[in-house]
């Protein structure tokens, strides 16, 4: 049993190991095929450019004659076309809404739609129409609320005006009674020395002092009446006692006489006793009056006068309080309502606005189709989930459309509002519509530097004159704007002006060979460029100007080589950069250092591309893929120069005066075809760009030209990988 068991245990291990050598195996060999194909393309591509290389020599020294033409000065950018004005339909519901039906996208809503009210968008108002009859409720009840504080406000208006009416009735019988009892003059006098302090001191017995019944300024009234009665009392009284007494005395006599009798005597002695006490009372009633009554009197009508004013006051500060809480019931009970009765008409129309009708004719096109970020999360469909004031449909005027392109920062300060256009429409290429400027962003697309910082473009609105039904919103379009025009100026290709040591100068060739000019230009297209000053008609200038090979203290030096070395075509310094490495800089430009022995930006150095082992498998020493220390890896296995030698004109006929590498039309056109073959979109971006920026095309032909080399190489040294590995595994 356990031997049984072990040899169950081998046979497992044996046909592990067996499945593990044949995958092992089968890597290797797919490895090796791919960059046996990898190198082969690549070898033939580089023969195919050496062999253009040898066909372009005859023209290195391919000139252009200096003449005077019409320059058209042109920006062009390609963008979208979309219609000038547009209807946006958007969610007017508040919070999130479904969609319970919506029109299909990209019909066409006609006059007679709009007519017959034709329902593009419904949403769900089931919730909604719940919450109409609470609504409708609490209306009623702040409608009933504010006709109560309705006329409870009228009410206490109208006893505000009873209460302040009986109030200033009070104050004016207080002031009657007040006059009545002091007479007119005198109670004036009283009220103008007291004034508005009814606590003021005043003699009221001083009115007294200067009573004069004669004098109608003095005191009058009733209490001149009783003064008077007092005093008429004394004189009375005085005048019987005056009798009483003569009559005693008479009577005296006559007793004496005995013509009276002892009783009549008596009678006539008590008269007069009665009347001399009559008329102390009387003095002292007029005292007491004095003294006491009058001033008691007039200052209780006064008393009374003044709290008829305090009352009227209160009664003025309560009406204006009631009436203010009866004011602030009212304008509560109107608020609530008006805010119950704006609640209720937005519910209605929150119900309304779930159903949306055509406003205008137009082409169906969906909110989220514009927009590739929020028309990932937020689909128009049915079943799908709006919200309020998002776009659901959008109406565009197809009767007047417009071209939309992004101006490059480079350009935006050319383009101006006004300037023409010719639009084409690359759906109708062999169609060409004309246009202006109407719009340029004042500032860049954050989308667009969203998407790519260090691009910076200008959003820019270009009319299309005419109405053409067959135009969509969305079609890619080309635009070409004419920036300005000029007649009869001095011309010269783009690419002969070159940049040395600060200044701009073309190369012209005389019998001596080629000489530097200093040259002013002016303005310039994707073409040609004019000269102001340095060149005259007529002048022979090097379409290929040389490149510096030199580096000075002072900077880069012009390329002086005698007309001798170069029809002896002998080596450049080998302190210069060899172009024939690295490929050729745009004319103007400085050389970069990624044309040497630098990757291109964006790409890993070739020792991580071809060194590095599939993952899983340990590298080997023996697998010849590291150079023993102290030597240096041989370049004989690519297809590269040596660092310091240049090759000879017979072997590269793309070399140029001065022994600098230059890339001739027929390369260019070469190099394109085999790129076509390889990468089409690439080859389509570069076409592109040959067409709008040639200095630019050739730096980025050149940087694909590196990236194959880099390629070429990889593959050799992958295949050297896969020998190595296989040998390695042979020992193991």
């Amino acid at each position: 049993m356990i031997k049984h068991k072990n040899n169950t245990q081998k046979e497992l291990v044996n046909r592990h190991q067996r499945m593990r050598g044949f995958i092992i195996k089968s890597k290797k060999m797919w490895a090796i095929l791919i960059v046996a194909a990898i190198a082969l393309t690549a070898v033939v591509l580089l023969g195919s450019i050496r062999k253009g290389g040898s066909a372009g020599s005859s023209t290195n020294m391919s000139t252009f004659l200096v003449r005077r033409d019409d320059l058209t000065i042109s920006v062009s950018e390609s963008g979208s076309i979309k219609a000038r004005t547009s209807i946006d339909i958007n969610c007017d519901v508040e919070g999130q809404s479904t969609i319970i039906s919506i029109v299909p996208e990209g019909i066409f809503i006609t006059e007679e739609d709009v007519k017959n009210g034709k329902v593009l968008v419904e949403l769900d108002s089931s919730n909604l129409e719940e919450q109409i009859a609470t609504r409708e409720i609490d209306f009623a009840s702040s409608e009933a609320a504010l006709t109560e504080a309705t006329e409870a406000f009228d009410i206490q208006v109208k006893q505000n005006e009873s209460d302040i009416a009986a109030a200033q009735l009070a104050v004016k019988f207080a002031l009657l009674d007040f006059k009545k009892y002091l007479g007119e003059s005198a109670a004036q006098k009283v009220i103008d020395a007291v004034g508005d302090d009814p606590n003021a001191n005043f003699n009221m017995v001083s009115l007294l002092d200067d009573h004069d019944p004669n004098d109608p300024d003095s005191l009058g009234g009733a209490a001149s009446q009783q003064l008077n009665k007092f005093q008429d009392s004394i004189i009375l009284a005085k005048g019987k006692l005056e009798r009483a007494i003569d009559v005693n005395d008479g009577t005296q006599k006559l007793y004496d006489a005995n013509y009276a009798s002892e009783l009549e005597l008596t009678g006539a002695r008590l008269d007069v006793a009665s009347y001399t006490i009559q008329k102390k009372s009387s003095e002292e009633d007029l005292i007491l009056y004095k003294l006491y009554d009058f001033q008691k009197e007039s200052e209780k009508f006064l008393s009374d006068y003044y709290e008829a004013n305090r009352q009227m006051a209160r009664t003025q500060a309560q009406n204006r309080s009631k009436l203010a809480q009866a004011k602030a019931k009212k304008i509560g009970a109107e608020s609530t309502w008006r805010l119950r009765k704006d609640r209720l008409e937005k519910l209605k129309e929150q119900i309304n606005a779930c159903v949306i009708k055509a406003p205008a004719p137009g082409l169906i096109v969906y909110g989220s189709s514009g927009d590739f970020m929020r028309g990932r999360t937020r689909v128009i469909e049915e079943g799908g989930t709006v919200y309020e004031r998002q776009k659901i449909i959008e109406l565009p005027n197809l009767s007047q459309m417009i071209a939309e392109i992004d101006v490059h920062e480079s350009a935006v300060d050319k383009v101006r509002p006004g300037q023409r256009a010719k639009i084409v429409i690359d759906a109708f290429p062999d169609q060409s519509f004309t246009g202006e400027v109407l719009k340029v962003a004042p500032l860049p697309d954050p989308q667009r530097g969203f998407l790519s910082p260090d691009m910076k473009v200008y959003k820019t609105q270009v009319s299309i004159e005419g109405s053409h039904n067959f135009l969509k919103p969305g079609m890619s379009t080309k635009v070409e704007i004419l920036v300005e025009q000029l007649e009869d100026v001095l011309i010269v290709p783009i690419q002969v002006v070159a940049r040395r040591d600060g200044k701009k100068v073309c190369y012209c060739l005389t019998s001596k060979g080629s000489e530097p000019r200093e040259v002013q230009t002016g303005a310039f297209n994707d073409t040609f460029v004019q000269i102001i000053e340095g060149l005259e008609v007529g002048d022979e200038v090097l379409l290929n100007p040389p490149l510096v090979t030199e580096t000075s203290a002072s900077g880069n030096l012009y390329d002086k080589k005698k007309p001798e070395q170069d029809k002896a075509g002998g080596p450049a310094s080998e302190t210069g950069p060899s172009q024939g490495q690295g490929g050729i800089q745009p004319q103007g430009e400085r050389p970069s250092e990624e044309q040497g022995d630098r990757q291109p930006r964006g790409e890993r150095p070739s020792q991580e591309q071809g060194d590095r082992q599939p993952r899983g498998e340990r590298p080997s020493r023996q697998q010849g893929d590291r150079q023993p220390q102290g030597e240096r890896p041989s370049q004989e296995q690519g297809e590269r120069q040596p660092r310091g030698e240049r090759p000879s004109r017979q072997q590269d006929g793309g070399q140029a005066q001065g022994g600098q590498f230059q890339l001739t039309d027929e390369m260019t056109d070469r190099i394109m075809e085999r790129m076509k073959e390889s990468d089409p979109a690439k080859a389509k971006e570069l076409e592109e760009l040959r067409k709008s920026d040639p200095a630019k095309f050739k730096a980025e032909l050149m940087k694909s030209m590196q990236s194959m080399r880099n390629r070429m190489r990889q593959g050799g040294s992958g295949t050297r990988q896969g020998q190595g590995g296989a040998e390695s595994g042979q020992n193991r």
